[in-house]
Protein backbone atom coordinates (compact mmCIF):
# COMPACT_ATOMS: atom_id res chain seq x y z
CA UNK A 1 0.00 0.00 0.00
CA UNK A 2 0.94 3.66 -0.84
CA UNK A 3 2.00 6.33 2.30
CA UNK A 4 3.14 10.13 1.98
CA UNK A 5 6.83 10.08 1.20
CA UNK A 6 8.79 10.08 5.29
CA UNK A 7 12.00 9.31 3.65
CA UNK A 8 13.42 13.15 3.89
CA UNK A 9 12.27 13.39 7.61
CA UNK A 10 13.90 10.09 8.51
CA UNK A 11 17.61 11.10 7.05
CA UNK A 12 17.36 14.26 8.37
CA UNK A 13 16.78 12.81 11.56
CA UNK A 14 19.21 10.00 10.85
CA UNK A 15 21.85 13.30 10.01
CA UNK A 16 20.66 15.09 13.95
CA UNK A 17 21.78 11.65 15.32
CA UNK A 18 25.32 11.67 13.66
CA UNK A 19 25.73 15.12 14.89
CA UNK A 20 25.10 14.20 18.52
CA UNK A 21 27.13 11.62 18.44
CA UNK A 22 29.24 11.89 21.56
CA UNK A 23 25.16 12.18 23.48
CA UNK A 24 24.07 8.63 21.94
CA UNK A 25 26.27 6.81 25.03
CA UNK A 26 24.50 8.95 27.79
CA UNK A 27 21.24 7.56 26.37
CA UNK A 28 21.91 4.24 26.01
CA UNK A 29 23.64 4.08 29.20
CA UNK A 30 20.30 5.37 30.72
CA UNK A 31 18.22 2.87 28.41
CA UNK A 32 20.14 -0.09 29.72
CA UNK A 33 20.20 0.64 33.27
CA UNK A 34 16.42 1.00 33.16
CA UNK A 35 15.74 -2.32 31.12
CA UNK A 36 18.22 -3.80 33.25
CA UNK A 37 16.67 -2.69 36.47
CA UNK A 38 13.16 -3.35 35.67
CA UNK A 39 13.20 -6.43 33.73
CA UNK A 40 16.99 -8.17 35.33
CA UNK A 41 20.12 -8.24 34.02
CA UNK A 42 19.91 -11.45 31.75
CA UNK A 43 19.84 -10.22 28.11
CA UNK A 44 18.46 -13.70 26.75
CA UNK A 45 15.39 -13.32 29.39
CA UNK A 46 14.85 -9.28 28.73
CA UNK A 47 14.12 -7.80 25.20
CA UNK A 48 14.08 -4.50 26.30
CA UNK A 49 17.49 -5.29 27.60
CA UNK A 50 18.69 -6.77 24.46
CA UNK A 51 17.56 -3.88 22.22
CA UNK A 52 19.52 -1.66 24.20
CA UNK A 53 22.69 -3.85 24.24
CA UNK A 54 22.04 -3.63 20.23
CA UNK A 55 22.16 0.47 20.47
CA UNK A 56 25.07 -0.05 22.41
CA UNK A 57 27.16 -2.31 20.28
CA UNK A 58 25.72 0.20 17.35
CA UNK A 59 27.72 2.93 19.40
CA UNK A 60 30.85 1.30 19.28
CA UNK A 61 30.35 1.05 23.34
CA UNK A 62 32.56 -1.15 24.64
CA UNK A 63 31.20 -4.33 26.43
CA UNK A 64 32.60 -3.88 29.84
CA UNK A 65 30.88 -0.79 29.95
CA UNK A 66 27.67 -2.33 29.08
CA UNK A 67 28.25 -5.00 31.86
CA UNK A 68 29.19 -2.20 34.33
CA UNK A 69 25.90 -0.14 33.99
CA UNK A 70 24.11 -3.57 34.24
CA UNK A 71 26.10 -4.01 37.40
CA UNK A 72 25.00 -0.78 38.70
CA UNK A 73 21.29 -1.25 37.61
CA UNK A 74 21.17 -4.67 39.10
CA UNK A 75 22.20 -3.69 42.77
CA UNK A 76 25.71 -5.42 41.89
CA UNK A 77 27.47 -1.84 41.65
CA UNK A 78 26.54 1.60 43.09
CA UNK A 79 24.92 4.24 40.59
CA UNK A 80 21.99 6.58 39.91
CA UNK A 81 18.67 5.78 39.72
CA UNK A 82 16.74 7.24 37.02
CA UNK A 83 12.67 7.18 36.34
CA UNK A 84 11.10 7.29 33.07
CA UNK A 85 8.62 10.50 32.87
CA UNK A 86 6.31 10.78 29.68
CA UNK A 87 5.76 14.62 28.29
CA UNK A 88 3.26 15.49 25.85
CA UNK A 89 1.96 18.54 24.55
CA UNK A 90 1.55 20.52 20.91
CA UNK A 91 3.49 22.56 18.52
CA UNK A 92 3.22 24.87 15.64
CA UNK A 93 -0.13 24.05 13.61
CA UNK A 94 -1.22 21.48 16.67
CA UNK A 95 1.36 19.14 15.86
CA UNK A 96 1.07 16.28 18.28
CA UNK A 97 4.19 15.61 20.51
CA UNK A 98 5.58 13.15 22.91
CA UNK A 99 8.80 13.55 24.70
CA UNK A 100 10.21 10.99 26.46
CA UNK A 101 12.81 11.49 29.89
CA UNK A 102 14.99 9.41 32.44
CA UNK A 103 15.86 11.59 34.85
CA UNK A 104 17.44 11.36 38.72
CA UNK A 105 15.40 14.88 38.99
CA UNK A 106 12.16 14.87 37.94
CA UNK A 107 11.55 19.30 38.75
CA UNK A 108 14.49 20.01 36.64
CA UNK A 109 13.05 17.54 33.94
CA UNK A 110 9.79 19.27 33.80
CA UNK A 111 10.86 22.61 34.14
CA UNK A 112 13.74 22.35 31.18
CA UNK A 113 10.89 20.67 29.09
CA UNK A 114 8.34 23.17 29.93
CA UNK A 115 9.97 25.87 28.84
CA UNK A 116 11.77 25.01 25.65
CA UNK A 117 7.74 23.98 24.93
CA UNK A 118 6.91 27.64 25.63
CA UNK A 119 10.12 29.38 24.39
CA UNK A 120 9.58 27.81 20.59
CA UNK A 121 5.92 28.12 20.18
CA UNK A 122 4.36 24.79 21.69
CA UNK A 123 2.36 23.94 24.86
CA UNK A 124 2.47 21.27 27.48
CA UNK A 125 -0.18 19.01 28.00
CA UNK A 126 -1.85 17.12 30.48
CA UNK A 127 -0.91 13.07 30.33
CA UNK A 128 -2.79 11.44 27.84
CA UNK A 129 -3.14 14.58 26.03
CA UNK A 130 -2.06 13.33 22.61
CA UNK A 131 -0.65 9.87 23.12
CA UNK A 132 -4.07 8.47 21.84
CA UNK A 133 -2.80 9.89 18.39
CA UNK A 134 0.08 7.32 18.19
CA UNK A 135 0.45 3.97 18.06
CA UNK A 136 3.38 1.73 20.32
CA UNK A 137 5.16 -0.67 17.68
CA UNK A 138 8.04 -1.71 15.77
CA UNK A 139 9.09 0.28 12.67
CA UNK A 140 11.92 -0.63 10.23
CA UNK A 141 12.84 1.93 7.04
CA UNK A 142 14.47 0.37 3.73
CA UNK A 143 15.72 2.83 1.71
CA UNK A 144 14.71 3.92 -1.90
CA UNK A 145 15.27 0.69 -4.56
CA UNK A 146 15.12 -2.02 -1.98
CA UNK A 147 13.33 -4.99 -3.22
CA UNK A 148 10.14 -4.44 -1.56
CA UNK A 149 8.41 -7.88 -2.52
CA UNK A 150 11.16 -9.82 -0.52
CA UNK A 151 10.83 -7.06 2.07
CA UNK A 152 7.16 -7.67 2.40
CA UNK A 153 6.90 -11.75 1.91
CA UNK A 154 9.91 -12.28 4.67
CA UNK A 155 8.39 -9.43 7.08
CA UNK A 156 5.01 -10.58 6.86
CA UNK A 157 6.35 -14.29 7.35
CA UNK A 158 8.41 -13.61 10.36
CA UNK A 159 4.92 -11.69 11.71
CA UNK A 160 4.88 -7.89 10.87
CA UNK A 161 1.69 -6.21 10.81
CA UNK A 162 1.98 -3.97 7.43
CA UNK A 163 4.73 -3.23 4.49
CA UNK A 164 4.07 0.49 3.42
CA UNK A 165 5.73 1.73 0.53
CA UNK A 166 5.98 5.59 -0.16
CA UNK A 167 6.08 7.84 -2.34
CA UNK A 168 10.02 8.01 -2.95
CA UNK A 169 10.18 3.95 -2.70
CA UNK A 170 11.33 4.16 0.79
CA UNK A 171 9.96 0.83 2.75
CA UNK A 172 8.27 0.92 6.22
CA UNK A 173 7.73 -2.17 8.34
CA UNK A 174 5.09 -2.24 11.00
CA UNK A 175 5.29 -4.56 13.56
CA UNK A 176 3.98 -5.49 17.30
CA UNK A 177 6.80 -4.43 20.02
CA UNK A 178 6.76 -7.88 21.33
CA UNK A 179 7.51 -9.08 17.40
CA UNK A 180 9.98 -5.96 16.41
CA UNK A 181 13.39 -8.41 17.14
CA UNK A 182 11.99 -11.52 15.42
CA UNK A 183 10.95 -9.67 12.28
CA UNK A 184 14.33 -7.89 12.27
CA UNK A 185 16.25 -10.68 12.68
CA UNK A 186 14.11 -12.32 9.69
CA UNK A 187 15.40 -9.10 7.79
CA UNK A 188 18.64 -8.98 8.42
CA UNK A 189 18.67 -13.04 7.42
CA UNK A 190 17.61 -12.37 4.36
CA UNK A 191 20.16 -9.59 3.54
CA UNK A 192 18.21 -6.82 4.12
CA UNK A 193 19.55 -4.37 6.34
CA UNK A 194 16.96 -1.50 7.59
CA UNK A 195 18.12 2.10 7.69
CA UNK A 196 16.28 3.06 10.72
CA UNK A 197 14.87 0.00 13.37
CA UNK A 198 13.08 0.68 16.71
CA UNK A 199 10.12 0.39 18.59
CA UNK A 200 8.41 3.63 18.33
CA UNK A 201 5.19 5.93 19.08
CA UNK A 202 4.35 6.17 15.42
CA UNK A 203 1.40 8.71 14.41
CA UNK A 204 -1.47 7.69 13.02
CA UNK A 205 -2.10 10.81 11.30
CA UNK A 206 0.37 13.77 10.20
CA UNK A 207 0.14 17.46 10.09
CA UNK A 208 2.22 18.88 6.65
CA UNK A 209 3.81 21.97 7.96
CA UNK A 210 6.28 24.00 5.29
CA UNK A 211 8.13 27.73 5.50
CA UNK A 212 8.30 29.59 8.76
CA UNK A 213 6.10 26.66 10.54
CA UNK A 214 8.35 23.90 9.49
CA UNK A 215 11.81 26.24 10.62
CA UNK A 216 9.55 26.88 14.24
CA UNK A 217 8.86 23.51 14.45
CA UNK A 218 12.02 21.90 13.34
CA UNK A 219 13.49 24.21 15.95
CA UNK A 220 11.62 23.14 18.79
CA UNK A 221 12.24 19.39 18.28
CA UNK A 222 15.68 19.90 18.09
CA UNK A 223 15.81 22.11 21.18
CA UNK A 224 13.62 18.75 22.83
CA UNK A 225 15.89 16.56 21.95
CA UNK A 226 19.25 18.45 22.86
CA UNK A 227 18.06 18.00 26.30
CA UNK A 228 20.18 15.86 28.55
CA UNK A 229 17.17 13.71 30.05
CA UNK A 230 15.21 13.31 26.84
CA UNK A 231 15.40 10.05 25.43
CA UNK A 232 13.26 9.89 22.52
CA UNK A 233 10.88 13.11 20.98
CA UNK A 234 7.97 11.42 19.06
CA UNK A 235 5.92 14.13 16.97
CA UNK A 236 3.13 13.78 14.06
CA UNK A 237 4.69 16.75 11.89
CA UNK A 238 5.19 16.06 8.60
CA UNK A 239 8.28 18.70 8.38
CA UNK A 240 9.16 19.88 4.81
CA UNK A 241 13.01 19.72 5.11
CA UNK A 242 14.85 23.26 3.61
Amino acid sequence: MAGHSKWANIQHRKGRQDEKRQRIWTRVVREIMVAARTGGGDPAANPRLRLAIEKAKAANMPADTVKRNIDKATGNLEGVSYEEIRYEGYGLGGAAIIVDTMTDNRVRTVAEVRHIFSKYGGNMGTEGSVAFQFKHCGQLFFAPGTDEEKVMNVALEAGAEDVITDDEGAIEVLTPPAEFEAVKNALEAAGLTPEVAEVTMRPENTIDLAGDDAAKMQKLLDMLEDLDDVQDVFHNANVEVA
